[in-house]
């Protein structure tokens, strides 16, 4: 986690974190955090876990989500906050979404079988525990089962976009994910812009109502954070971040918790601004008719 008292990126085990909602809150009042998200990918049932465990204690829950998406071959990540994690058209959708994880974990271990590895989707089933199901639970299953010494090495041989059991995701356009999220009354906002380093995208993503920027993330290196935030001011994009954790073991070797600076307290202000105004003018429309 980032040092500092407030971190928007975190997932549990209701996807493909190793931590449960309940830990991360202890953890995180453990380090003295006063508001974090929990953004599980295409699931909110942490949200309300999370939210029973921290009450009574000095630490706020926002409500969040991190929905894929692909643009062209590149995976999108949007982010989305103060989301209502009850609303039933919401709820369908991320089922469906879910479902689609489903039908790709499939895939990707027949894909596994026929290059030799002995895994069974019951296995990363087991391992998932009803949660969404991410190559990083294929890479737990394969680890578990002693195919590879490594988690890593799940990726780099086997389930990474060039390896020979690699299948695309059910493709969900970013306006698409943004548009899900503004319905709900939610925040869209891009998650890790460097790692796709298409920066043409934000603006064209800001047209379909992209509200914010993750530019504080570990995989941004200080000159890259900074970077981000003026094109974020630029653009009147809000500025965010997070430790994007995993849990123990599961953050790839490569990532690192390189940046230690702290997600401003005004993006919380700004972000519940936007929410209390958008309830305002919900109820002068309601009223008008």
């Amino acid at each position: 986690m980032l040092n500092g008292t407030i971190d928007l990126h975190l997932h549990s085990i209701c996807s493909d974190g190793k931590d449960t909602p309940e830990e991360l809150v202890e953890a995180s009042l453990g380090a003295g955090y006063k508001t974090i998200s929990i953004t599980d990918h295409d699931s909110v049932e942490g949200v309300p876990r999370a939210i029973e465990s921290a009450k009574g204690k000095p630490i706020e829950i926002i409500p969040g989500i991190e929905l894929s998406s692909v643009d062209d071959s590149d995976d999108v990540h949007i982010l989305g906050y103060y989301i209502d994690y009850e609303e039933p058209y919401f709820i369908k959708r991320i089922e469906f979404f879910k479902e689609k994880r489903r039908d790709r974990a499939e895939e990707i271990v027949k894909n596994l079988n026929k290059v030799g590895l002995d895994i069974r989707i019951d296995t990363v089933f087991r391992i998932a525990h009803g949660a969404p199901i991410g190559r990083p639970h294929i890479a737990e299953a394969l680890l578990s089962e002693e195919l590879i010494d490594t988690y890593g090495e799940a990726f780099f041989r086997y389930i990474g976009a060039n390896g020979p059991a690699y299948v695309p995701k059910y493709k969900v356009e970013p306006a698409e994910a943004i548009e899900l999220i503004l319905k709900n009354g939610g925040i869209p906002v891009l998650a890790h812009p460097g790692i796709m380093d298409r920066d043409e995208l934000i603006i064209e993503l800001k047209e379909c109502g992209l509200m914010g920027i993750e530019a504080i993330h570990p995989l941004h290196v200080p000159e890259k954070q900074l970077y981000y935030e003026k094109l974020a001011n630029k653009y009147g994009l809000l500025i965010t971040g997070g430790s994007d954790w995993h849990g123990k073991g599961r953050n790839r070797s490569f990532r690192k918790m390189i940046n230690s600076r702290k997600v401003p307290h005004k993006t919380i202000s700004e972000m519940k601004s936007i929410i209390k105004n958008r309830k305002k003018s919900e109820k002068k429309d309601s009223s008008r008719t």
